[in-house]
């Protein structure tokens, strides 16, 4: 893979995902330039996720440096006073918290993460583990655009897919914690843009992560309609505790 002929650092963007997992697994096989490796943590990981990540620590045999949000995600949902921009509130506090992400009221936990990761990676060249069928999210990586300087997508150019990620993972002893078996994208467990069977899944198989959501969603000033369907936790606890009963009977 060819590489920038200067001296600027070399990261790589590392979510703890397969793609990115693959990436800097076969970066570091290949003995290519690799100055850091960073991981934002949420956290709102799986806490799979972050045994995964140690596990690759001693895999490589180097750290892996972590950056946190500067607001933390919990205070920035449940607790944050929002002021009004415009209308008869501007200039006044009219809401508290953000409540869930959603693609009406905003991405602010992405906003956190591209800005942070963004001020840590200064003037440097970054690997970033987008495979190579997914190559349309060039247009929208990272809130970066196509071509921007500065950013090489090493899976792309090994024709390496979704799967081949997945499993080359696998061939390498890493299967965290069996996370693969029941979700396709290990992104953070609460995250809204869920499909409604993963959400399905989180509640049947991690309960202890559903309960800390409706906790969450029990402190909302106002619970915001921002998962599949513009629908609350409890409206999908419900439907889904519903379809239990079903089966039972049936």
């Amino acid at each position: 893979m060819e590489t920038r002929k200067d001296n600027m650092q070399k990261i790589a963007s590392f979510s703890g995902g397969k793609d990115s997992t693959a990436m800097v697994l076969r970066l570091i096989e290949e003995d290519m330039p690799l100055d850091d490796i960073v991981f934002f943590d949420t956290g709102w990981e799986f806490p799979q996720m972050h045994e995964h990540i140690e596990k690759v620590e001693k895999y490589i045999g180097r750290k892996i440096t972590r950056l946190h949000p500067h607001i933390d995600f919990e205070h920035w949902m449940l607790r944050r006073k929002i002021v009004a921009r415009k209308g008869p509130m501007k200039g006044k506090i009219h809401r508290i918290g953000h409540g869930w992400p959603s693609i009406t009221m905003g991405r602010w936990c992405t906003r956190q993460k591209i800005d942070t990761i963004k001020k840590h990676r200064g003037n440097s060249i970054r690997y970033i583990g987008i495979a190579a069928d997914e190559a349309t999210r060039l247009t929208s990586a990272s809130g970066m655009k196509k071509g921007d300087k500065g950013d090489l997508y090493p899976l792309i150019e090994w024709d390496m897919r979704e799967s081949d990620c997945l499993e080359y993972c696998y061939s390498r002893g890493f299967d965290w914690g069996g996370l693969y078996k029941h979700f396709w994208r290990v992104s953070c467990f609460c995250c809204p843009f869920k499909r409604l069977g993963e959400l399905r899944t989180l509640r049947h198989h991690y309960s202890k992560l559903w309960a800390k959501m409706l906790a969450w969603e029990d402190d909302m000033e106002k619970p915001l309609r921002g998962f599949r369907g513009y629908t609350t936790v409890h409206e999908l606890d419900n439907r889904f505790a519903e379809e239990d009963k079903q089966m039972k009977l049936f």
